[in-house]
């Protein structure tokens, strides 16, 4: 692994439930229960939560039980969530069942479709301050990375967060080492790192568009 992948971690490269959840997602029979999408998308986000959450930091305190006094440890501050509208939704959903008092980012971007070159829109953020926050950013495909990259950047006019975790469900290589070279700050969370871009920039073999999978297409 290159010194620019250093910090990307594979969550589907040893066998456990969440490859039977992303083996779900890419089948195109189980994709025509969009709720069973949704909730394989929120499963993934549950598990790579619980990794994530071993990087973070933790306070102890004195906790009281019916029987006695023990010591517990408590995150010492939640993360911001932030994810990009609108495929990310239960992706971001499955983060907030573990991390349940975060603050929430959204963003809307999209891709420009038609040119030579993928060019990507940011239309819409909001964001709480990032100054000194641990910043968890959400998107379930990276294909190009380039979205995620303008997304991040954007989000900075908001301060700077002094750790920066970025997740994803499925991840071209191509992608993924971009992200990994303009944000070397940041950790890289994946189920899978999948075979390609092809010459549309999706990401091969994949498994479609998840946002349309999971609301249903759009014109």
């Amino acid at each position: 692994m290159s010194d620019a992948l250093a910090h990307v971690h594979v969550v589907c490269a040893e066998p456990s439930i969440a490859n039977h959840f992303l083996a779900e997602l890419r089948d195109k029979e189980v994709q025509k229960d969009s709720l069973r999408f949704r909730r394989n998308l929120q499963r993934l986000g549950e598990i790579i939560a619980y990794r994530i959450s071993s990087h973070l930091s933790y306070t102890d305190k004195v906790i009281h039980t019916p029987l006695a006094e023990t010591t517990g440890k408590l995150l010492h501050d939640f993360p911001i969530l932030a994810t990009v509208l609108r495929a990310g939704l239960p992706f971001h959903q499955g983060f907030l069942n573990y991390f349940d008092q975060s603050p929430s980012a959204f963003v809307a971007a999209y891709r420009i479709e038609g040119t030579a070159q993928v060019q990507v829109q940011v239309d819409y953020l909001s964001a709480p301050s990032l100054d000194e926050r641990v910043l968890i950013l959400v998107d379930p495909m990276l294909a190009s990375g380039k979205s995620l990259v303008q997304t991040y950047r954007a989000m900075l006019r908001f301060g700077t967060p002094r750790q920066v975790h970025i997740a994803a469900v499925i991840a071209s290589p191509e992608g993924l080492a971009y992200v990994a070279r303009e944000i070397p700050e940041a950790n890289l969370w994946v189920a899978a790192i999948d075979e390609k871009l092809n010459e549309h920039a999706y990401i091969v073999p994949g498994l479609g568009d998840a946002g349309d999978l999971s609301y249903g297409s759009k014109l």
